[in-house]
């Protein structure tokens, strides 16, 4: 078990955000939290009391005698800005100082770098080549993510949470952000940071990146694995199975979209256009999971084969 080259890859100036981002999501998911539920807490004292929901909406702890009913921009908020920026710079001084930029030697067409990584901001991409064509893992599925952001607002019928932290009235919203971002492309980001290794081949934390390891899997597309040779064959029987695995996960996100009568009373609220392209889009992100599994465990490459692209 080789714990120093592990130590080594975790302290390279490229690698330094990605430790900082394992460290400070799950502090500042916590720390969200946190202050949601502490506004629920309030929400159910000012429903269950009127008198005080006059005048106190929306804030986190009722006034008190003695607190201030106003806040003024100058001298608190500005002041802790300041602070903060001050803060924010000394970091960034001390970083640069104390860490080389991770600059190489000019490129050289006969000596290839093994592993190749891209920055890491891009490794979630370049791990998702593994499971998809590279049109898909480059391509459609990076616009998707793009367009499923910004069609967020248009999607999203539920008008309470705007303004304030809220889990008990966000709940959907929220676990489908979490599963999104930090199960699925952090997880990712830190697949191709410390377990890619040499070829991209699979090291667990510990292995040694031994560069003459060559791992012979073969990986076989799912209509190879029932005898299906033909490629009309393939196309079709790769379309019954992307599309029953659909209407599966549609059928399971309608059933956990709708599980209590809050949540139900927002899909009420929806138009079909909204209701369809929220399952399109949660369908198609649960494909990278599906994939992941598909590839590791059972080392089936492609579901759809086609002439034209592959899945």
């Amino acid at each position: 078990m080789d714990w120093v080259q592990l130590w080594e890859i975790t302290t390279l100036p490229d690698n330094v955000p990605i430790v900082l981002l394992i460290l400070v999501i799950p502090f500042y998911t916590w720390y969200g939290l946190r202050q949601a539920f502490a506004n629920d807490r309030l929400i159910d004292r000012l429903e269950a009391d009127p008198e005080m929901a006059k005048t106190h909406h929306r804030k986190t702890q009722p006034w008190k005698p003695g607190w201030a009913r106003e806040v003024q921009v100058w001298p608190y908020l500005l002041r802790m800005e300041f602070l903060v920026a001050i803060i924010v710079t000394f970091i960034l001084m001390v970083w640069s100082i104390t860490l080389d930029a991770p600059l190489e030697e000019p490129a050289n067409p006969s000596l290839t770098m093994n592993p190749a990584k891209a920055p890491w901001y891009f490794l979630g991409l370049q791990e998702m080549l593994v499971y998809f064509d590279p049109w898909m893992a480059g391509v459609v599925l990076p616009t998707l993510i793009l367009v499923g952001l910004m069609v967020i607002p248009y999607m999203d019928t539920n008008p309470l949470g705007n303004g304030y932290y809220t889990y008990k009235q966000r709940k959907f919203a929220i676990w489908a952000f979490f599963f999104g971002f930090i199960v699925l492309w952090l997880s990712m980001v830190v697949i191709g940071t410390f377990i890619r290794g040499p070829g991209w081949i699979w090291f667990w934390p510990g292995q040694t990146w031994d560069h003459n390891k060559l791992i012979f899997e073969a990986n076989r597309d799912l209509p190879d694995m029932f005898g299906i040779t033909s490629m009309l064959g393939k196309s079709l029987f790769g379309a019954a199975v992307v599309g029953l695995f659909a209407v599966v996960t549609a059928l399971g996100v309608h059933k956990l979209f709708t599980w209590n009568a809050f949540n139900r009373k927002i899909y009420n609220r929806m138009s079909l256009i909204q209701y369809l392209l929220l399952q399109f889009f949660l369908v198609t992100m649960m494909l990278l999971p599906a994939k992941m599994v598909a590839r590791l465990l059972f080392r089936i490459k492609y579901v759809w084969v086609t002439p034209w692209f592959n899945i």
